[in-house]
């Protein structure tokens, strides 16, 4: 009887929160091939996949291709214009509650009063070009931690002495779908007091990245199939740009973690490539379709879809070349890459019951095909729903869970490092 009371009062909350922007917009079904032309040699535009095929035909043989050689399609060549720039934080909502607004002109006051610092962000020309000035520069918010607090974490490697020089930790964070500049700066934070550097990564078309013409984020994931492929795509590349330039800087061990569609981006860049080792995803599941058909977050996506006479498993097949699921051989691939003496990779998976945005049958369905490919992960189940995951209680709960993984993840390859070192 309380599990039930529960539950519906969980749902009704849920709903609430995913029902009281009132800025999204129902665009109608685009397929799009021109975000994909160039597209590292897995497709091309939809006339060149075959003549007479309509639209939906042809955008399922590309993901076909996509899956059949992703390593072409997320391939890259690293940038080489990368910097680190100061400028003023800056919030970028992308709901225009009053509240909201109101917290964004004092952003501003206070920038121009001389009331906030500069911070470094790392910036740099994506890969992947998107056509949108803003969105191909990337941008991510550098939380370094100094040689001195690397020094004094160090001192105990959690083998039972000093063991020598610490190796260079980093984290890189991808948030939520439409969230702000300031969404999980707060974790940012937190993995420092670890001894562990971050970059808060601005996923493509989010915050500073967002074209002028949009409120929300909307152009990462909308009825134009070909360019939500496209931004999956940029994503996955810039992850592993910003590999690149930690290890420049001297940084050995490196992870990630994503949440909700940063999760996917997360998971992805991961089965792409072996130097992510320490891998947190924020609420996952296996087909982007899916969320796309049975989430409330996109039910403005559906509706076109709907319109233009689609189905799920339509829309499940057309977005196969961005879901997790189509990689999770790939993923069991680079997590078992051995590094100094250690297995390369540490997974954690946070999930919700209540979850009306990531359907929580999908997210089980996560833990399934990782022990069906023998994936070694953590995964940890939080009371709540996908948006009630920001409030409180379970915003501190959520922060528990990734906050100790990535703690121990990174103390354990330390201390394993240091052990093969002194073997050697």
């Amino acid at each position: 009887m309380l599990g039930r009371l529960y539950a519906k009062w969980m749902y009704a909350w849920e709903t609430a929160l995913t029902t009281r922007d009132m800025n999204r917009v129902e665009r109608p079904l685009e397929w799009g091939f021109e975000a994909l032309v160039d597209a590292g040699g897995a497709g091309a535009d939809g006339e060149s996949l075959g003549g007479g095929r309509d639209g939906l035909e042809a955008m399922i043989e590309l993901n076909r291709r996509i899956v059949a050689d992703p390593q072409s399609f997320y391939g890259y060549q690293t940038p080489t214009d990368f910097r680190i720039e100061e400028h003023f934080p800056a919030l970028y909502p992308t709901n225009v509650r009053p509240e909201t607004l109101q917290q964004e002109r004092e952003w501003k006051r206070r920038a121009e009063v001389g009331e906030l610092r500069k911070v470094p962000f790392l910036r740099f020309t994506s890969a992947v070009g998107s056509g949108y000035v803003e969105n191909d520069t990337v941008n991510a918010r550098w939380y370094e931690v100094k040689q001195s607090v690397e020094r004094r974490e160090g001192e105990n490697n959690g083998s039972g002495n000093d063991g020598g020089r610490r190796p260079k930790q980093a984290m890189i964070v991808m948030p939520q779908w439409n969230a702000d500049a300031f969404s999980h700066n707060v974790l940012c934070e937190m993995f420092n007091r670890f001894g562990i550097s971050c970059l808060r990564l601005s996923k493509p078309y989010h915050d500073v990245r967002r074209p002028a013409e949009l409120e929300r984020s909307d152009y990462a994931v909308s009825a134009n199939v070909g360019r939500t492929i496209a931004a999956c795509r940029q994503a996955v590349v810039d992850i592993r740009s910003c590999v690149d330039w930690l290890e420049s800087q001297g940084y050995e061990q490196i992870g990630v973690l994503g949440t909700s569609l940063g999760s996917a981006y997360g998971f992805i860049a991961a089965a792409m490539d072996p130097r992510l080792r320490v891998c947190a995803f924020n609420h996952a599941s296996t087909q982007f379709g899916d969320v796309v058909w049975t989430g409330q977050s996109t039910r403005h996506v559906k509706a076109a879809f709907e319109h233009a006479g689609l189905t799920q498993d339509e829309t499940r097949a057309m977005f196969a070349g961005v879901s997790p699921m189509s990689f999770m051989e790939a993923y069991a691939a680079t997590g078992a890459a051995r590094w100094e003496g250690d297995t390369a990779r540490r997974t954690l998976v946070v999930y919700a019951p209540y979850d009306l945005t990531f359907v929580v049958k999908y997210s089980r369905e996560v833990l399934k095909n990782f022990d069906a490919h023998g994936v070694d992960y953590v995964a940890k189940v939080l009371p709540c729903g996908h948006y009630t995951t920001g409030e409180t209680p379970y915003k501190f709960l959520d922060g528990w869970y990734l906050g100790s993984f990535i703690w121990g993840a990174f103390r354990r390859l330390r201390a394993q490092g240091t052990l093969a070192a002194s073997e050697g």
